[in-house]
This record gives structure tokens, C-alpha cells and sequence, in this order.
């Protein structure tokens, strides 16, 4: 029987991952969700929307750009595709379109969210606000101290911001408030998650979402090049929305080489990382099992990572199965590799990513590339949100560390 990497089987597994783990309260909801969202999203009606709302409102398609003096400098042909320009400046609004879209046709007015960056939040609240719903994003108290310009954003927008101060006060714990609110008010509220995590059928409904990225990149590239398939697409991963997003439509292809990079932190073996691949081991967490990390008892370990956005303990089921399947390569980019990326970035081509972003970035060096690979990399944000981090950096002069740039 033939894999297949891009979708789990009618149980919601990719592999031995995914599945449905929740509270009694929410079996009502899931269960609706799963036994309704192929139906609604794929009705004619709904696809006009979401598709002229992708087109019109969040300006897609994003373009795929050659990035020529970064490609110099890494010795391959490097390609970005721009996710940064999407309205509210990152790839997530292509899911919070859709979620919407599906929230009103199965009769909800009332929209909740985590957000860990902000850029999740930002574009629920931006949907909320164009569809006349009410929205509550829960946010770490850690990150909405970091991400600050995100967070006057969403407020601007109507949404209720609701600080998470248990645990490390970031994305985890803004996703278990997020929980909790949905047990409380199970009859009126859909939850909008924000990455391919959770309880089937989540994770497959937001890479549905996110795959206009890779059908996109495989248009564009076949005008470009005359070929629709690079040899290699990357992006970072956190729980892995965007990543998702750009393999989808590459996963069935055996010559395209997918690269996932997740947030190394301090160093891997540092105690203060998010690299769930080398330090996870198979549990349940936020609704599904995936690769977790954990202590021997179960406990989860608080991750770190200076992108707010790759400040998770786990990752997404069909990444977990990427990984231990073979078919994905993972690999890891500390705070300071990050930042230097994200610097060299800024100063070769005039594009301030996202600290998510910079984390593929900072890959594309040690990964073994030839003048002839044609290397597609998956800019998912933009730089704005995290202008206070790079100024800290500046001021301590890591912006001068890389000097080799042409």
C-alpha cells in the first residue's frame, strides 16, 4: 500500500500520531466538526468565499520571489515564497479565513483563539471583525509582553485579549485557557486553532487551509522555471501551520527534499530548547498524541525559544509522522543562528522576517547545497513584531557578527 504523508486515515492518524483526546464536554463539538468539515469546505458556495476572500481580502496569491543576493551567498538558487504579504503580514490568515467561513455555517458567533506571536491572533480578530464576531484570544503573559505591537492590534480589531499566567506563561498555556473557555461555552463558541495541532480534526483542517501556499508555489514555479518541483521546500516548525502549508502539495513527491526547522533555543542540550524531534518522546498533549517533550513521568518540559511562534512543547501529528517515517529531515537553529539570519536577510535582499522565519533561515547554509538546486523557503512572517528583539540584539552588536555578505 502506497504512503500517504498529507492526510491521516479516517481515524484523524498520520502514522501512529493524531487522534482525539478531549474532555467529555467537547466530544459534541469535535464530533460535529469531523463529521462536517469536508462537507461544508468542500460545497461550491464555501470555496467561492474563502477563494475570493483570499484573493481579495488577504491578497493572494503571495509571490514567489529569487531571492538573488541571498542565493550568492548560499550557493543554490533560493526562492521565498512571501507569506509576509498577506494582509495582517503572515500565512495564518489563510486559516482563519477558512475557520470562519466554517464557524458560521455551523451556526457560532462567538470565535476564541490562542496565539503565541500574535500573528494568529491578529488574523482571528481581523476575520472576527470583517464577519461582525465576537473574539477572545488567550495569549501567554510572557509573550504578550514581547509581542506587544500584536496585541494593540487585536484590541484595535474588538478583540478581547485574556493573558495566560500559569505555567511559562506562553503558547502552551494560552492553548490550555483556550480549552478551558471552550468547555465552559460549548453551545455558541467555535475554537480557532491556530496551527496543525489538537484533536482530529484539527490538524488536518488547517494544512487544507494552509496547502494554498504549496499550490500556489507549484504554479509559480513551473512559469518560472519550467519545472513545478524544487528539490528542496523549507520552513520552520513549531506546532507547524506553515510548514504544513508549504510541504502539502511536495509530500507525495519522492524527489523533493522537506526540511523542518525547529527552534534549537539555547542549544539543544541546553535545558532551554523547543527541538521536539531530538528531545520528544510519543504523548498526548492539547488533544492529540504527538512527540512531546516530557519528563519520565509525563510531566511536560517548558520550552524556550527567543520566537514566540516556535515556543512550544510539541509539534504537529503529521510532522511527528514526517519525522519518524523518514520522509521530513528536521533540523535545528539556536536563538543567536536565528537572529543572525534573521540580520543578514534584512541587509541582502531588504526583507525583515519574522524570528520564526529566520530559524529556516539560518538552515540553509549547512545543508549541503549545489549551484543547480532550486530551493524554496517558506517566509512566513514578517519582522515588524519582533523589532524590540532585533533592537536588543543591535544594541548588543550581534547585527555586526556576519560580515560575509557580498
Amino acid at each position: 500500500m502506497t504512503k500517504v504523508y498529507h492526510r491521516p486515515d479516517e481515524r484523524g492518524y498520520f502514522g501512529r500520531f493524531g487522534g482525539a483526546f478531549i474532555p467529555e464536554m467537547l466530544h459534541r463539538n469535535v464530533a460535529e466538526l469531523r463529521e462536517r468539515y469536508l462537507d461544508i469546505t468542500s460545497d461550491p458556495g464555501f470555496r467561492r468565499e474563502f477563494d475570493a476572500l483570499l484573493r481579495e481580502y488577504v491578497g493572494r496569491p503571495t509571490p514567489l520571489y529569487l531571492a538573488e543576493r541571498l542565493s550568492e551567498v548560499v550557493g543554490a538558487r533560493i526562492w521565498l515564497k512571501r507569506e509576509d504579504l498577506c494582509h495582517t503580514g503572515a500565512h495564518k490568515i489563510n486559516n482563519t479565513v477558512g475557520q470562519v467561513l466554517l464557524a458560521q455555517r455551523l451556526g457560532r458567533r462567538r470565535i476564541i483563539a490562542e496565539t503565541g506571536a500574535g500573528q494568529h491572533g491578529v488574523a482571528t480578530a481581523t476575520v472576527c471583525a470583517l464577519k461582525g464576531l465576537e473574539c477572545v484570544v488567550y495569549m501567554g503573559e510572557k509573550d504578550i509582553a514581547r509581542q506587544a505591537p500584536n496585541v494593540a492590534r487585536m484590541r484595535m480589531l474588538g478583540a478581547q485579549v485574556v493573558p495566560a499566567t500559569s505555567g511559562s506563561r506562553t503558547l502552551k498555556d494560552a492553548t490550555n485557557e483556550a480549552i478551558r473557555d471552550w468547555i465552559n461555552h460549548p453551545e455558541d463558541t467555535h475554537y480557532i486553532i491556530g496551527s496543525v495541532v489538537g484533536p482530529h480534526p484539527y490538524p488536518d483542517m488547517v494544512a487544507r487551509f494552509q496547502s494554498v501556499i504549496s499550490l500556489e508555489v507549484r504554479a509559480q514555479l513551473l512559469t518560472a522555471t519550467g519545472s513545478e518541483l524544487p528539490t528542496h521546500v523549507v520552513a520552520c516548525v513549531g506546532g507547524g501551520s506553515n510548514a504544513a502549508g508549504a510541504f502539502y502539495h511536495f509530500l507525495e513527491e519522492p524527489s523533493v527534499r522537506i526540511v523542518a526547522v525547529e527552534a534549537a533555543g539555547m542549544g539543544v542540550e541546553s535545558g532551554q530548547s523547543a527541538a521536539t524531534t531530538r528531545l520528544g518522546k510519543p504523548g498526548i498533549l492539547h488533544g492529540s498524541m504527538s512527540l512531546l517533550m516530557q519528563t519520565e513521568d509525563g510531566q511536560v518540559v517548558e520550552p524556550h525559544s527567543i520566537s514566540a511562534g516556535l515556543d512550544y512543547p510539541g509539534i504537529g501529528p503529521m510532522h511527528a509522522h514526517l519525522f519518524e517515517s523518514g520522509r521530513g529531515d528536521f533540523l535545528s537553529a539556536t536563538d543567536e543562528e536565528a537572529l543572525a539570519a534573521a540580520f543578514e536577510l534584512s541587509r541582502l535582499e531588504g526583507i525583515i522576517p519574522a524570528l520564526e522565519t529566520a530559524h529556516a533561515l539560518a538552515v540553509l547554509p549547512r545543508m549541503g547545497l549545489k549551484p543547480s538546486d532550486q530551493v524554496v523557503l517558506c517566509l512566513s512572517g514578517r519582522g515588524d513584531k519582533d523589532l524590540a528583539t532585533y533592537m536588543q540584539a543591535m544594541e548588543s552588536g550581534m547585527d555586526t557578527q556576519k560580515t560575509d555578505i557580498p
